[in-house]
């Protein structure tokens, strides 16, 4: 390795790699080119070194002061927005994604508003759901793991996602659990350029130093072996359903809490009246839902459930010309498109017919034509494993159904995913059909969506980013919403007649604090006995 590779952030401070295994650098999509500074590949040296220094502030930091936590949260948000133009610069020319809208119109802001949003769920205590029982001389609440997080970013979010800014992050440190942070190889100038923001707040909150620390890249054995290091509390991860799989194995077979966000095709269910009300306009969104970003959404509509008939010819006829008349799309990465080339191939393996687009782009970079794929029902049920199969781009498979009997069947062999939209007449025609069908959808998706495509995911209290395996590891938590998402994070700790004055103070009988506690089954602001 050269002496101008980057440095790591270890146990506090910037310093080389003690052991690095290789040096990678950023490539451009737009023209595949690789620029910039080397960053390290690091070795065993730098993982023990992160484990430690985190494990050994654990304790620290699960007893600070939540208002100090929320202070470094707010410095590093406002920290963001001061250098948003330059950071935005640099994210573009590491992902090809536009500076505006995308940057500084919806990604950064969203990622400010995330750290924000946490921090005032650190403040009041709204994650940790305190509960006294009177009567049994019982309280609990979610409490600081008092372990470290392992957190993997993806590369289709290099600000709302990245392992040291993003929704994993904020909640995290919201719940007073330090983070080892796995930057994506895919913009990792973008991720160092956070990690010096985060340290520079972090210290001037007054938090431990090794709290935040970040790694660009590990070997696959390594990050396999973080993940199963009993010493860790929890992994977040966000990527491919294959690494996932891997990483959760490791992670199960350690005891260490696994939250990931693997696959899903979104399915689009179609109601007949629908489609004969609006079948152009319906086709034209769905186009421009697959197109934006091109496609590199997990909330992408990636499978769309048709009934056979006259409106739905119209509306896989309309969606064919616009697939393909579409311009080319700008993939994150050499290896996402070598993916989602790997991807097209399998379902029409399985049995889909490309109706548009499909095969290689022109030109440098990293491109892709849209592409529009169909099936027939039969053959969807006969492969619906491999005709699932995620294509992480611009592409959607359209399955045709002959009759509502098998619209059923088909829901039902769906695999667990992170949304659902169904589409209906505003005029009651299809009332009946969707509440036979919609219950089976809702069952296996963690959003239900009315009407609309399911790309963007707002950051709400109520959202839900997460959904049945193998959507996400687990269907009762959300990646997206505070104070939701920080609930990963938290172990539950129960008081049985301990002592009042040595209870957590949001347990005890006063609540100076005002924190919204759940007594004797009701949700008050009152201290014990003050409504007796």
């Amino acid at each position: 390795m050269s002496g101008a590779a980057a440095p790591v952030l270890l146990a506090g401070e910037w310093r080389a790699s003690g052991d690095p295994t290789g040096v990678f650098r950023a490539e451009n999509p737009d023209s595949g080119e690789a620029f910039g500074t080397e960053f390290p590949i690091s070795g065993e040296q730098d993982l023990e070194t992160a484990i430690a220094a985190a494990t050994a502030v654990a304790d620290e930091l699960a007893a600070a002061d939540p208002a100090r936590i929320a202070g470094f949260l707010e410095r590093y948000a406002d920290a963001i927005e001061a250098n948003r133009e330059a950071l935005a610069e640099l994210a573009q020319r590491e992902t090809g994604l536009p500076v505006s809208p995308r940057f500084l119109g919806a990604e950064i802001p969203r990622t400010c508003g995330q750290l924000r949003l946490a921090a005032q769920a650190a403040r009041n205590h709204s994650w940790t759901l305190p509960t006294i029982d009177t009567g049994n001389g019982l309280r609990s609440w979610l409490a600081p793991l008092g372990k470290p997080a392992f957190v993997l970013g993806p590369a289709n979010f290099p600000f709302a996602f990245n392992a040291i800014a993003g929704s994993d992050f904020a909640s995290a440190l919201a719940a007073r659990t330090p983070v080892i942070a796995k930057a994506h190889p895919g913009h990792p100038g973008t991720s160092r350029e956070l990690a010096r923001l985060a340290h520079a707040a972090l210290l001037a909150a007054g938090l431990p130093a090794a709290s935040v620390q970040m790694l660009y890249q590990l070997p696959p054995a390594l990050g396999l072996r973080i993940a199963g290091d009993p010493r860790l509390g929890a992994v977040a991860f966000t990527g491919s359903r294959a690494a996932g799989q891997a990483l959760k194995a490791a992670a199960d077979a350690a005891g260490v809490l696994f939250h990931g966000e693997l696959s899903s095709v979104n399915p689009v269910l179609m109601l007949p009246g629908a489609l004969a009300d609006r079948a152009e306009a319906l086709a034209g969104e769905l186009l421009a839902s697959c197109l934006l970003g091109a496609g590199q959404f997990c909330t992408n509509p990636g499978l769309v459930l048709l009934p056979e008939g006259a409106p739905a010819d119209a509306f896989v006829d309309a969606a064919r010309r616009g697939f393909a008349d579409a311009p080319e799309g700008l993939l994150l990465s050499r290896g996402g498109q070598q993916h989602l080339r790997a991807a097209v191939d399998a379902l029409v393996a399985a049995g889909a017919t490309v109706l548009a687009g499909g095969g290689d782009a022109g030109g440098a970079g990293f491109r892709c034509r849209p592409t529009l794929l169909t099936v027939e029902g039969d053959r969807f049920l006969a492969n619906a494993a491999a005709l699932q199969r995620e294509a992480f781009g611009p592409v959607s498979l359209l399955v045709r159904a002959r009759d509502p009997a098998q619209m059923e069947a088909i829901l039902r062999a769906l695999e667990g995913q992170l949304t659902g939209t169904v589409y209906a007449a505003d005029d009651g025609r299809d009332d009946a059909l969707h509440d036979r069908l919609a219950p089976l959808l809702r069952a296996r998706v963690g959003r239900l969506i009315a009407n609309r495509m399911p790309t963007g995911v707002a950051v709400s209290a109520a959202m839900n980013h997460g959904g049945p395996w193998p959507s996400a590891s687990h269907p009762g938590f959300t990646a997206v919403g505070m104070p939701g998402a920080i609930r990963r994070f938290a172990a539950l700790h129960s008081y049985d007649h301990v002592a009042d004055a040595r209870l957590p103070a949001p347990l005890r009988d006063r609540n100076p604090g005002g924190i919204a506690r759940q007594i004797d089954g009701r949700w008050t602001d009152a201290d014990v006995g003050a409504d007796a």
